[in-house]
């Protein structure tokens, strides 16, 4: 297999945003992402788009996204990976360079939930489990759905609600430094604790935003990168897993399987370990989601994940620093976009132009974790400069 690399990124404006259609928020995305390696449409082989849909009117919208692009012609697929179909976008693109099908490719996550009220959304996001099962015949929701993780690992472990309001503040304060954040307010834990009940014990500030967004990425194969970039970032890994539609299956409420198995396999490929990653993005859609990413990613041992959080292990100067460009919890979550948005994030990173959240490089290895419904799919990516 060739080596690939990222050798242009570009992120739109997360939030609601009804200035915009679908094809443009891409584009919004997409411009910065061809100045960056500076290359034009002509010079693409392939574009994958990763986007759930079912939020917007578009029934076919990489279709429209690749004319708006200026990439009809070009080799074109649309991933659905639920939540995760912004880094199913990123493994399809990379694989088709790997594979030596071609030598530039580009991925695109976009999304746009505001396109329907609330309630149709939540409805929508819940189907995203079993729906003949669980929605249908429970009304299962996601909040429920993560609810029922976090009183499973509050009753195992011990983990408390202000455990998972530490999660939300570390993010809102990372967020508010972020200028593409949906959510820009520096926040405190009373703020969390005296929010609304979504899901005991889930409150409205232990959720993420349902958001508008894109982000982009260019990819290369060396030889080409070489070529455009003293400063490729390289594609190291890429585990990828999946666990059972039905939770009532599952075994294990205090973890998620999918995520043991994706970074196993991401770790091995790419020959590193948890404690060699100088900075990650995980998949915070709740605060209970973080905290178990932290114990499933092994960055410290099971029914640790409250005590890590109490003493700033996750924060810029700590063990490993984590969503310091706001995580889901406060940049957004558009969801085929969220997992393009943190190799975006984490590549500016390895490159050093972090900014105010830049984070301490030593090893040159950052980390993307990205979940699709709850654990139903699972992408570890692990990028290297």
């Amino acid at each position: 297999m060739k080596r690939v690399a990222i050798v242009g990124v570009g992120h739109s404006k997360f939030g609601v945003r009804p200035d915009i259609n679908l094809p443009e928020l891409a584009f919004e995305a997409a411009k910065p992402a061809f100045e960056d390696a500076n290359l034009t449409p002509k010079d693409i082989d392939f574009l994958s788009v990763g986007t759930a849909g079912g939020w917007y009117e578009e029934f076919l919208p990489a279709v429209v996204v690749s004319e708006y692009l200026g990439l009809s012609g070009k080799g074109l697929v649309r991933c659905e990976a639920a939540c995760a179909s912004g880094s199913a976008a990123v493994a399809t693109a990379f694989h088709t360079i790997a594979s030596g099908q071609c030598d530039v490719a580009m991925a695109v996550g976009v999304e746009k939930m505001s396109e329907v009220d609330t309630l149709t959304g939540v409805e929508l996001i819940g189907r995203a489990g079993y729906y003949t099962w669980e929605f249908h015949n429970f009304g299962m929701t996601f909040p429920g759905y993560y609810a029922l993780h976090a009183t499973q690992h509050m009753k195992k472990y011990g983990t408390t609600e202000e455990q998972l309001g530490e999660v939300a503040v570390k993010n809102h304060k990372y967020g508010s430094m972020n200028p593409n954040a949906h959510l820009q307010r520096a926040i405190q834990l009373d703020d969390v604790l005296s929010s609304r009940m979504v899901a005991w014990p889930l409150k409205l500030y232990d959720c993420c935003p349902m958001s508008d967004g894109a982000a982009a990425l260019i990819l290369a194969s060396e030889e080409k990168a070489k070529s455009l970039t003293d400063s490729p970032v390289w594609i190291e890994a890429i585990g990828m897993s999946s666990d059972t539609a039905n939770v009532s299956k599952r075994v294990e409420y205090s973890s998620l399987l999918a995520t043991l198995i994706a970074s196993k396999n991401a770790f091995k490929q790419a020959n590193v370990g948890p404690d060699q990653i100088d900075v990650a993005d995980v998949h915070d859609c709740f605060t209970i989601a973080e905290l178990l990413a932290y114990e499933d990613l092994g960055f410290c041992k099971k029914g640790e994940a409250g005590k890590m959080i109490d003493e700033g292990q996750t924060e810029i100067g700590g063990k490993i620093p984590v969503n310091v460009d706001g995580g889901l919890k406060a940049k957004g979550h558009p969801i085929g976009a969220t997992g393009v948005s943190m190799m975006v994030g984490l590549t500016r990173q390895l490159r050093k132009q972090g900014g105010k959240v830049q984070a301490p490089i030593k090893n040159g290895v950052a980390l993307a974790h990205n979940v699709g419904g709850t654990g139903h799919y699972c992408y570890v990516t692990i990028l290297r400069s």
